[in-house]
C-alpha cells in the first residue's frame, strides 16, 4: 500500500548552509504558528549549546501540512562529529533536500551525508540557498553538485535530481532561475511531486525501528523512530528485538509530530514518523515488533570513534567550591547515561574508580558533552584528546580526516608550512572569487592544536571544515606544542605586583585578584621547558618606601581559553579542570617537586 497523504523528508547540509532557517520558512508558511505567536529564530536549535554555536547537534522531528499532505521534516546535524545522528536518521526517510551554499558550494560534510544518503538509495532534490548573496556562484556551485553526485557514483534516478535555488531566510524559492520568488510554494510542490510516498503493509504485524531516544521528567523515555509496517497503539503488547535476544513490553502513550509538538494519538500507521513512552529499558537500534509475529529489522551500523579522552574527578585544592555533582559516582552515571541516546560515543572503565575513558566521534563531539555536563553542574577534568589507533593487516594504522581550507591568497604559504609539518598531503587547490580552496588529508593527530594556530596564521581570515576520511598507516612523529608552560609553586591570589613580573616570561591566562593554586597554568613561557612562578608575590614596606609607591603596574590582558582552546593547548602531563563557572590548566602532578621527580625518571 502507499499513503499518498504523506512524504518523510531529512535536510542535510554543511554547517551553516542554513538547514534550520529553511525549517523555520516552511513551518511560518505552513500556518503551524497561530498568527499573534512569538517565533524565536532558528526555532529547531531548542537548545542553548546549539543557539549559542549555530550549529545543529541533535537531530529534530517536525511536521507540516500542506494542501492536505503531512509533510514530516527531520533537521540533521551539519557537523561530521555528530554522523551518528545523521547515519540513523536517513533510516526514518524516503528522501533528502541536500542544501547548499550559493556562495561555498559543496564541502567536507555536504560530501559525508550525501554519501550516506546515496547509500541508502534515498530520493535527492538539491536547494542552492542564499541566492541574495552579492557574491553568490548559484551556476558553477550547480556544476559542482553535479560533480560531486558523480564522484560518489550516484545512480542514473540520483543523478536527475530537481533543483530549487531559495533565500531561506527572506522565505523565497523558485524553479526556474528567471521567474519571480514569492514564497516557498515552489519548494513544497517539488518536495511532493519528487519525495516518494512511504510503501509498506498496512495490515502485517508491527515493525518499528527506534531511531532516536528523547528524555521527559514527567514521562520517561521516548523512543522515536518510523513505523516500517503495521500499525501502533497506545498500550499495546510488544516484542522488544536486540540481535537473538527477545522481551517482552507493554506501550504507554505514543505520539505524532504536529509543527514542534508532540500530539498524542489513538493509532500510527506503517510510514508514520513517531514517539511512544512507556518502556524505560528501550535502546537505539532495537526493533518494536508484535508481540505474537516479532521479526527483527535490521540494525544500524554507526561509525567507529576516533578520539578518545580520560574523565575523571576534579582532585585540585579548589574541588568541590563551585560544582554540585563532584564524586566519581556522579560522574559514572551521567557518562553510561549519556551511551544510552548518544550512540557513537563510548564509555569504559579504566584501572581507577575515579577515571573514565571516553570515546567520540572528534573534539567537538567530546567538547559538546564536556560543555553539557559543566551547564549542569558537574566538576570534573579532562585529559589531552588522544586518537584511536588500529591495527589492520598486521600494521598500526590510525585515523586520517579529509581537511578544506579557504584562505585569502597572501597566507597560503604559512598555512601549507604548518600543515606540512603534521604530515598533511595536499590533494586539491582551487581559486574562488579572492580565495583560496585547499584540500588536505591529515592524520587525525595532526588537527589537534591546529585550529588556534590556524586562525592566528590567518589573521582570523581562514575557515577550516574537515571530516573523517579513513584509516592509514601511522604517519610518524607530529611536533607538539613548542612553548612551555609558566606554573604558580604557590596557593594565594594572584597581585598586579607578582603578575607584572611574570608577563616578561610569556603570555599570562589569569587577571589580578584571582584565587590560583600551586600546579595550575597560568601562562604560556616564550621558551620550550615549563617554569614555576610565583604570581602571588606581594611587594613589601621598606624604611625608604610604600608598599603603594611606585608607578602603577601595567598588565597586558590575560588570554582567556574557550574549553576547545583549552583542550588542544594541553600537553600529555597536563589536565583541564571543568567546573560550572570556570575552566582552568593544571599540571597533572601538581606538586613542584614531584613532577621534577618524574619528568627525570621519563628521561
Amino acid at each position: 500500500m502507499i499513503r499518498e497523504n504523506l512524504r518523510n523528508v531529512a535536510i542535510i547540509a554543511h554547517v551553516d548552509h542554513g538547514k534550520t532557517t529553511l525549517v523555520d520558512a516552511l513551518l511560518k508558511q505552513s500556518h503551524v504558528f497561530r498568527e499573534n505567536e512569538k517565533v524565536a529564530e532558528r526555532v529547531m536549535d531548542s537548545n542553548d549549546l546549539e543557539r549559542e554555536r549555530g550549529i545543529t547537534i541533535l537531530s529534530k522531528n517536525t511536521a507540516v501540512m500542506h494542501d492536505g499532505i503531512k509533510i514530516n521534516i527531520v533537521d540533521t546535524p551539519g557537523h561530521a562529529d555528530f554522523g551518528g545522528e545523521v547515519e540513523r536518521v536517513l533510516n526514518m526517510v524516503d528522501g533528502v533536500l541536500l542544501l547548499v551554499d550559493a556562495y561555498e558550494g559543496p564541502m567536507p560534510q555536504t560530501k559525508y551525508v550525501l554519501r550516506k544518503a546515496l547509500e541508502q538509495k534515498l530520493k535527492p532534490i538539491v536547494v542552492i540557498n542564499k541566492i541574495d548573496r552579492p557574491d553568490q556562484r548559484v551556476k558553477e556551485v550547480e556544476d559542482e553538485v553535479l560533480e560531486l553526485f558523480m564522484e560518489l557514483e550516484a545512480d542514473d534516478d540520483q543523478l536527475d535530481f530537481p533543483v530549487v535555488y531559495a533565500s531561506a531566510r527572506a522565505g523565497v524559492a523558485k524553479t526556474n532561475w528567471d521567474d519571480e520568488a514569492v514564497n516557498m510554494e515552489p519548494l513544497f510542490e517539488t518536495l511532493i511531486e519528487e519525495i516518494p510516498a512511504p510503501q509498506g503493509d498496512l495490515e502485517g504485524p508491527l515493525q518499528f525501528m527506534v531511531t532516536t531516544l528523547d528524555y521527559d521528567n514527567f514521562i520517561g523515555k521516548i523512543a522515536v523512530g518510523r513505523i516500517v509496517r503495521g500499525k501502533m497503539k497506545p498500550n499495546q503488547q510488544v516484542a522488544i528485538m536486540t540481535g537473538e535476544s527477545t522481551r517482552k513490553a507493554k506501550i504507554g502513550r505514543v505520539y505524532t509530530y504536529n509543527g514542534l509538538n508532540r500530539v498524542e494519538t489513538d493509532e500510527a500507521e506503517m510510514g508514520d514518523i513517531i514517539a511512544f513512552a512507556g518502556i524505560d529499558d528501550i535502546n537505539i537500534g532495537e526493533t518494536v515488533a508484535d508481540a505474537e509475529n516479532p521479526e527483527a529489522l535490521p540494525s544500524i551500523s554507526i561509525d567507529e570513534p576516533t578520539l578518545s579522552m580520560v574523565f575523571s574527578v576534579n582532585n585540585s585544592p579548589f574541588a568541590g567550591r563551585e560544582g554540585e555533582f563532584v564524586t566519581s559516582r556522579h560522574l559514572r552515571d551521567r557518562l553510561f547515561r549519556e551511551v544510552e541516546t548518544n550512540v557513537s560515543m563510548k564509555v569504559e572503565e579504566t584501572d581507577s574508580a575515579d577515571a573514565f575513558k571516553v570515546s567520540g566521534r572528534g573534539e567537538l563531539h567530546l567538547a559538546v558533552l564536556i560543555e553539557t555536563m559543566r551547564r549542569e553542574g558537574y566538576e570534573l577534568q579532562v585529559g589531552k584528546p588522544r586518537v584511536i589507533f588500529k591495527t589492520i593487516n598486521d600494521k598500526l594504522c590510525e585515523p586520517l580526516e579529509a581537511l578544506t581550507i579557504d584562505v585569502p591568497q597572501e597566507f597560503m604559504g604559512t598555512v601549507m608550512e604548518n600543515l606540512g609539518q603534521r604530515k598533511a598531503e595536499l590533494t586539491n587547490m582551487v581559486e574562488l572569487a579572492g580565495y583560496l580552496r585547499m584540500e588536505f588529508v591529515i592524520p587525525a593527530r595532526g588537527l589537534i592544536g591546529f585550529r588556534a594556530q590556524f586562525l592566528t596564521a590567518t589573521k582570523g581570515n581562514g575557515i577550516m571544515n574537515h571530516v573523517f576520511h579513513g584509516y592509514a598507516p601511522y604517519k610518524g612523529e607530529i611536533p607538539s606544542r613548542t612553548r612551555g608552560a609558566l606554573v604558580a609553586f604557590e596557593n594565594g591570589e594572584t597581585t598586579p605586583y607578582g603578575l607584572n613580573s611574570v608577563q616578561d616570561r610569556g603570555t599570562l591566562f589569569v587577571g589580578p585578584n584571582q584565587d590560583v593554586y600551586a600546579g595550575q597554568v597560568i601562562g604560556e613561557n616564550t621558551r620550550e621547558l615549563d617554569m614555576d612562578v610565583n604570581p602571588c608575590k606581594k611587594k613589601h614596606v621598606t624604611n625608604m618606601r610604600s608598599s603603594s609607591s611606585d608607578e602603577a603596574v601595567r598588565l597586558t590582558p590575560p588570554r582567556i581559553f574557550s574549553l576547545e582552546q583549552a583542550l588542544e593547548w594541553i600537553n600529555d602531563d597536563e589536565l583541564v579542570e571543568v567546573t560550572p563557572e570556570s575552566i582552568r590548566m593544571r599540571k597533572t602532578i601538581l606538586d613542584r617537586n614531584a613532577r621534577a621527580k618524574a619528568a627525570k625518571n621519563k628521561k
